[in-house]
């Protein structure tokens, strides 16, 4: 494939992203890999100042996670959505809390957010499905790759091979990665989090539901992360935190993989599989 390909394929349909991208397991990490990246100063800037998750984090989120699935199960349309973001993020720009001034799409911040989703949905599956295999683990990151090129992240910025992003992510997590106030924001099991639009009576509720939402988001937020990131960016974790993460995995593990697929699939993923079972 050449370097700057206009239309770069999307992940195969028998791969392991087909696969598990759009299972709905894959939403309890989300919370994690938002947390490490915008533990970047510059990411973290940039979502401070121009994100829109503290005033409307329903919306942002449902477009976050169609955008994610449209990258594994859009087909022709996964390379318009990845020219889609880097139009929107072209103006995304500012000063991180070092004085440093950031662009959203400077290739090694870019990379960087895309990066994350590979270890956090990696440490995930120790929890909530069969970990992966040496060989299933080299192809997750060698499609995680292509979805890399699908938002227009150059080979050259992104770890080759699963041997080579270990050290690049170590030396990212010891001298970029820390605390800062938007990841003070997102774990703070106090969170003022809007109701979700367009559900009155659950906006009756919301003073009752709203902090064990918060409650749940820190605790996946935090215990989600790979130890190492949790440790770079400065967040506590016990083990009696952490006894309770396995005993509430343990009912999703064994739940998930038993559903009938129009439960245990996100409406786009399972529209695509569908598609593909017809052909």
């Amino acid at each position: 494939m050449k370097q700057h390909d206009p239309d770069p394929p999307p992940p195969p349909r028998d791969g392991i992203l087909w696969d598990t991208a759009g299972d709905i397991r894959s939403l309890l990490a989300l919370p994690a890999a938002f947390v490490l990246q915008v533990a970047h100063p510059a990411v973290g800037a940039g979502v401070d100042d121009h994100s829109v998750f503290r005033t409307d984090p329903w919306g942002r989120g449902t477009r976050s996670l169609t955008s994610v699935l449209l990258w594994v199960y859009g087909g022709e349309a996964a390379a318009e959505e990845g020219r889609r973001l880097r139009r929107v993020h072209r103006d995304i720009r500012g000063t991180d809390p070092h004085g440093r001034r950031y662009h959203a799409l400077t290739p090694a911040y870019y990379a960087w957010v895309h990066a994350t989703g590979y270890p956090v949905a990696r440490y995930a599956r120790r929890y909530f499905a069969r970990p992966f295999t040496a060989e299933e683990d080299a192809r997750f990151y060698a499609e995680w790759l292509m979805v890399g090129r699908i938002l227009g992240i150059h080979d050259r910025d992104m770890p080759q091979t699963v041997e080579e992003f270990w050290p690049y992510y170590e030396k990212v997590l010891a001298q970029e990665i820390g605390p800062n106030p938007v990841v003070a924001e997102l774990t703070d099991a106090r969170r003022a989090i809007p109701a979700p639009p367009g559900f009155r009576g659950l906006r009756l509720l919301w003073p009752l539901i709203r902090p064990v939402l918060a409650r749940t988001l820190r605790f996946l937020s935090i215990g989600l992360l790979p130890p190492e990131a949790r440790a770079a960016v400065g967040l506590p974790w016990t083990a009696r935190q952490e006894r309770r993460l396995r005993r509430w995995a343990v009912p999703v593990r064994w739940v998930a993989p038993r559903l009938p697929e129009r439960l245990r699939y996100l409406p786009l993923a399972r529209r695509a599989r569908a598609v593909t079972r017809l052909r």
